[in-house]
Formats: structure tokens, C-alpha cells, sequence
């Protein structure tokens, strides 16, 4: 299982995601920055740095 906390890249926001690959959480949390934080264009810097700060659990 993969792990993701938007505050490890927005900082105060407390949503967390827990996913079975790395692209179930890439597509949950542009959902979450399009309705939340307001952005609607995932640039590739912001994916870089989603993807280096998910982390498997188990």
C-alpha cells in the first residue's frame, strides 16, 4: 500500500491518502488540488514532488 499527506507539500492542509499504487493516489490528489486548493492543471514540478514524498506502508 502507497501513502500520500498533501501537507508534506502544501503545509496546514491535513488530507491524507492511502492507495494500492502510486497512480490511484496521483489522480485522488489532483482531485483534491482541483476542489480544495484550486488547481485545475497538475504541472509536472507538482507531480515530481507529490510522487517523491508518497511512501509505501504496510
Amino acid at each position: 500500500m502507497k501513502s500520500f499527506a498533501c501537507g508534506d507539500v502544501v503545509p496546514g492542509c491535513t488530507a491524507r491518502w492511502v492507495s494500492s499504487t502510486d497512480d490511484e493516489i496521483l489522480v485522488l490528489v489532483a482531485q483534491h488540488a482541483s476542489a480544495v486548493h484550486g488547481i485545475d492543471s497538475v504541472s509536472a514540478e507538482l507531480a515530481q514532488s507529490v510522487t517523491d514524498r508518497i511512501v509505501t506502508v504496510s
